[in-house]
């Protein structure tokens, strides 16, 4: 398992890396193993910090993957991503699925259904990687019908901190536990932009916190000038909230389009230092 630390002066950057055929954004563009990985090899050579790799969609409305097909499905990939020498991400609700790839050499456990599965916790604890633990309401099957919060952001972020709270009781590093406030899973767009707007309440918990937006729906909505954008127009908008989240304290942007993401990141990077 590859260590590291996070920047001190900017936010990391996580390329995504979909290794399946249903992805909301590429669509199965690296489905196929090879692809994903000179793919993967493509996305550090252009200034990614984390490869993200993961076998099954957690897109509004996707359909759970059984255990073994989403294992064939990222096995190839992270285990030369991290032959390689990268630092590997895996993005998983199973803890089968992460035990396996933090001994191909993952050194990160993304998992969207924030440490639900009690096992997923004592995986994450006793191989010592990072762990994000990201807010969803319900699972993508359901997470976008009718979303309520009386306080979005004071909700998720107990929310987070409990779930932290109950990881460290069982093993899991304080240091090596990030949050993510799971912006496009099962919130409106006004939770996603206040969210954003408060993202300093999140980052005040003192856990690293990771915001991924990238070409996220909310983002073809807001800024389509009455039309909703294709997943193919929203790079300005998501390069505009990343900057902002990256203002307010964001230590982890979760991207599709690396180069562009860190030259925003890279110039951001300079408008803030003194």
């Amino acid at each position: 398992m590859t260590d590291f630390s996070l920047p001190l002066d900017r936010p990391a950057l996580m390329g995504i890396l979909n290794v399946t055929p249903d992805s909301f954004s590429e669509r199965g563009l690296n489905f196929d193993s090879a692809k994903a990985i000179e793919a993967g090899l493509q996305m550090a050579r252009d200034g990614a910090d984390i490869i993200d790799v993961g076998g099954e969609s957690t897109r509004p409305g996707a359909a759970p993957v059984d255990t073994e097909d989403e294992w064939c499905r990222i096995a190839p990939v992270v285990g030369k991503l991290a032959k390689e020498g990268l630092v590997v991400s895996i993005d998983t609700r199973k803890p089968v699925v992460a035990e396996r790839a933090l001994e191909l050499g993952a050194a990160i456990v993304n998992d969207v259904s924030g440490l639900r599965d009690p096992e997923m916790v004592s995986v994450c604890a006793r191989s010592g990687c990072y762990v994000c633990i990201m807010h969803m309401r319900e699972n993508p099957e359901t997470m976008q019908i009718d979303p309520v919060y009386n306080d979005v952001v004071g909700e998720i972020s107990g929310y987070l901190l409990g779930q932290a709270e109950s990881a460290i009781l069982v093993g899991v590093s304080q240091d090596r536990i990030w949050i993510d406030p799971g912006i496009g899973f099962g919130k409106t767009d006004a939770d996603n932009l206040q969210l954003i707007r408060h993202l300093e309440a999140f980052a005040a918990t003192g856990y690293p916190v990771l915001v991924g937006v990238s070409r996220k729906g909310f983002l073809g909505r807001l800024a389509g000038l009455g039309h909703e954008l294709p997943v193919t127009q929203r790079l300005e908008a998501t390069l505009a909230v990343q900057t902002v989240a990256q203002m307010k304290g964001a230590r982890i942007i979760r991207a599709h389009d690396v180069v562009a993401s860190r030259r925003a990141i890279e110039i951001t990077k300079h408008i803030m230092s003194e």
